[in-house]
């Protein structure tokens, strides 16, 4: 089958991931750190890209003045280990022969996980406390007659209410389901890799084989 129609065809049967294999994916740092990677560029990369990019992150440098051997060491563990466990998992598509890897629709279960939004959203529920108390003072004042409530029925104050909070949490769920990645953004603060790459070739098992 082609890796194309993989893409759309692989979670048909089961679209839901369970928790062990969102935690077993987001278990390993340089998985967090490919995965935010590939969200900022649009959900597709190439592996050299990748691992220059993670690389680059976890050294603390730009990918320009990366060294050949801490690229060749996340360039090994990403092609033999992290890529394929995310493929078999259905959250990318890894294409060895033409080394790519894109995201499926899989992958947008970890959003959550990752917190990847660009920028820091509202405090929602600081604003719906304070708009839950300035409508228990307007129901407050219709209801002793201040003035100038009375002048109109308590069920118009009752659909002001109503449309208010109803707006707020179209505007609410509409900027959590098209939150994206600033394509400059660094790894959100759950990503970031320990002070000590090196760290993350143990936990490889060691790997430092050929590209």
């Amino acid at each position: 089958m082609l890796e194309t129609e993989r893409l759309f065809t692989q979670v048909a049967d089961d679209d839901s991931l369970t928790k062990d294999d969102i935690f077993s994916m987001l278990s390993n740092r340089r998985r967090r750190l490919v995965l935010h990677h590939l969200h900022r560029q649009s959900g597709t990369a190439s592996v050299r890209e990748l691992s220059q990019q993670v690389a680059a992150w976890e050294n603390g440098v730009s990918t320009d003045e990366l060294k050949y051997k801490q690229r060749k060491r996340v360039y090994t563990s990403l092609h033999q280990t992290h890529l394929p466990k995310l493929d078999d998992i259905g959250v990318v598509v890894y294409d060895r022969d033409r080394g790519t890897v894109e995201l499926t629709e899989r992958a947008g279960q970890l959003e959550p996980y990752l917190n990847i939004q660009s920028e820091p959203t509202e405090s929602w529920s600081v604003y719906y406390l304070a708009l839950a108390g300035l409508s228990a003072l307007i129901v407050f004042f219709a209801w002793v007659g201040f003035f100038p409530f009375p002048m109109l029925p308590d069920i118009v104050y009752a659909g002001v209410v109503t449309v208010v909070f109803a707006a707020s949490a179209a505007v609410h769920t509409y900027q959590v389901r098209s939150a994206t990645v600033d394509p400059d953004s660094a790894p959100p603060d759950s990503a970031r890799p320990s002070r000590n790459p090196l760290d993350e070739t143990v936990a490889d098992g060691g790997e430092d084989g050929g590209d």
